[in-house]
């Protein structure tokens, strides 16, 4: 009896080691940056809201927040944005404005998920519209010349539904929402 005991002792201990050295990977993966797609980030961040030792939880809460900046900041965030956009590219300049008016709220604080926020930025505060409006009347849009108004409405349609599509895509990655409160 007492050998069980002692070999479930050493598995306990061994779980445990093992455990620390997966948040350990995973923290380290988020400080150096080899981690830096949506699908990834999630996957770490599921990760460290199911962590039962709230040691493990804070020690994920500063490389996690650095690792969404990062997200955003090299353009990485874009690129993904863009790959789920291939048609109708989205605008570069939607993008740095939801960063911008995240950025400038004092509400920002209540997650540690920049990605997220800005595309919640983009979709609640209507930017698609606007960007694909300014887009579409965009010379460089129509090889030099002036569209005609239907022409232009026509395009912002189609960047509208294509944007659209592509922020609630990205925003089904959290069936909760990814904030301290």
């Amino acid at each position: 009896m007492s050998s069980s005991r002692s070999s479930h002792g050493q598995r306990s201990s061994r779980s445990g080691k093992s455990r620390q050295s997966s948040v350990q990977q995973l923290i380290e993966s988020l400080r150096t940056h080899r981690v830096n797609t949506l699908t990834e980030l999630c996957r770490i961040e599921r990760v460290a809201a199911s962590c039962d030792n709230e040691e493990d939880a804070q020690a994920f809460q500063a490389p996690m927040t650095s690792a969404w900046d990062y997200y955003v900041n090299s353009n990485q965030f874009l690129t993904e944005l863009r790959g789920l956009t291939r048609n109708y590219p989205i605008s570069g300049e939607l993008v740095d404005q939801a960063h911008h008016l995240v950025r400038n709220d004092p509400n920002s604080n209540r997650s540690w998920n920049l990605a997220w926020l800005c595309l919640v930025k983009i979709r609640d505060e209507g930017l698609i519209p606007t960007y694909a409006q300014a887009d579409a009347w965009r010379k460089e849009m129509w090889g030099g010349r002036d569209p005609t108004p239907e022409e232009a409405d026509q395009l912002a349609q189609c960047f509208e539904y294509e944007w659209t599509q592509a922020v609630e895509n990205m925003l089904r990655h959290w069936p909760q929402t990814p904030t301290w409160y």
